[in-house]
């Protein structure tokens, strides 16, 4: 091989790496201290509220959901609060695969907001089921 076809080579190389290292930082799911962490903000945002997208993220140990902590939105403060008050607690503690099945009711008078949250939550155990 030709040091010109020897350079052309590792050039293309180089951007093969480069083109994969888009998709390795992918922050969808990390791990924080023995707990896997499912952040819906990429995956989740056409999932929306009454004022735009509900990100949030989902910690989940042992095959079990361990918290869900709502991330910043524009949905109103006030509403937001009913809805973390609650809905965030029905998933604490239960597998994914029964998380992933339970029926919840939205929240009287922050209905589209919960209904996002409900979603969200659903996309994130559906997310940790395939890439775990």
């Amino acid at each position: 091989m030709s040091l010109g076809n020897t350079v052309k080579f590792m050039a293309l190389i180089a951007g093969m790496f480069c083109f994969q290292s888009f998709f390795v930082g992918d922050e969808t799911m990390t791990k924080e201290d023995g707990m896997y962490v499912v952040n819906t903000t990429t995956i989740g945002k056409d999932i929306e509220g009454y004022n735009g997208p509900t990100p949030l993220k989902v910690y989940i140990k042992n095959n079990k959901v361990e918290h869900i902590e709502l991330l910043k939105s524009m949905e109103s403060p006030k509403y937001y609060a009913k809805v973390k008050k609650a809905l965030l607690e029905k998933w604490n503690g239960k597998t994914v695969k029964d998380a992933r099945t339970l029926q919840v009711d939205a929240v009287t008078g922050a209905t589209f907001s919960s209904e996002a949250v409900v979603q969200n939550v659903q996309m994130a155990l559906d997310y940790y089921q395939k890439n775990k």
